[in-house]
């Protein structure tokens, strides 16, 4: 067991915020498939919390680097959705850790705007920052469930003007062509910020701005179609831990457009070629979700081998 804890990459919870994510998306079809993810997901969790509680030192070395910083997040995010999984068992207790999670992902903001944002290096900037920023609009998906629409709300106007002023850094380093092969599954994180703030509005906004709406899924859809012309060439690529970048962005892009469509349907305004878009992008979200699953297995049992770490220019 301790091999295996020391095995587990921090960028692994990326795997775990998708598969909580990807439970709620295909809810829908069943409570099951719902549950089954989400106890992966929990399972995950245990595992990367054992890892931090057992392993500290070993931790902080991997938080060193860039790329696994801003990665790290996802934890917080992740544990946000878990709460929703296990508020109708134990409402209180749900609710303290949907907290927790969210005061722990602005500590995360804030040291990491103390690490790298104050003393900005384009060498260390990767498009994972939009993690650290607009993940936390993942309280604005969940804050419905625990009655919070206020606090959602803030939390996506966060988000997307966060997103607004990154865009333009990170599409600087990403244009430089300089990121090193192990951070290169982080590209398919683009799909991810505005697909997340499309899905915080329609949840935490009783009354929709239809400008806001359309201008959402207008620009999270171009992000979509960008990152699936990006991931036959990604996917070549031998297994790094950073391919958990694969999985969220996939999934959180199904749920926009499947909440957007079901918003647009109870309010009169179907859009018939959209129950199409949102089947196809359920079903890549769960083929990559189950893709990235099984090369974890892989790694962690090891039968395949991997860089766990990415060099950045100094």
């Amino acid at each position: 067991m301790n091999q295996l804890l020391k095995r587990i990459p921090i960028p692994m919870a990326g795997l775990m915020l998708a598969l909580a994510a990807g439970g709620n998306l295909v809810g829908s079809y069943g409570t099951l498939y719902r549950n089954i993810l989400g106890i992966i997901s929990a399972i995950l969790l245990v595992f990367l919390l054992a890892k931090i509680i057992k392993y500290p030192s070993a931790v902080k070395e991997e938080l060193k680097n860039p790329v696994v910083a801003s990665v790290f997040p996802t934890l917080t995010m992740g544990m946000m959705l878990l709460a929703t999984y296990i508020k109708p068992f134990t409402a209180n207790v749900a609710f303290g850790m949907w907290i927790v999670s969210i005061l722990g992902h602005i500590a995360l903001m804030v040291k990491f705007t103390m690490d790298y944002i104050i003393k900005l290096d384009i060498k260390k900037v990767f498009p994972s920052w939009f993690i650290v920023y607009v993940g936390i609009v993942v309280g604005s998906v969940t804050a419905p469930v625990f009655e919070m629409q206020s606090l959602g709300k803030i939390f996506f106007w966060v988000g997307i003007v966060s997103y607004f002023l990154l865009l333009p850094i990170v599409f600087k380093k990403v244009r430089l062509g300089t990121m090193p092969e192990p951070a290169l599954p982080t590209l398919a994180i683009f799909a991810a910020p505005v697909a997340l703030c499309l899905a915080g509005y329609m949840n935490s906004f009783e009354t929709k701005n239809m400008v806001i709406v359309w201008g959402l899924v207008i620009l999270s859809q171009l992000n979509y179609i960008f990152v699936l012309s990006q991931l036959p060439k990604l996917l070549k690529l031998k297994f790094y831990p950073s391919f958990s970048g694969f999985t969220f962005p996939l999934v959180i892009s199904a749920i926009s457009i499947k909440l957007t469509n079901g918003f647009l349907v109870n309010s009169g305004q179907t859009i018939y070629v959209l129950r199409y878009i949102v089947k196809f992008e359920e079903i890549v979200a769960v083929l990559m979700v189950l893709y990235v699953l099984l090369k974890y297995i892989q790694f962690l049992t090891g039968s395949a081998q991997s860089k766990t770490t990415v060099t950045v220019g100094k």
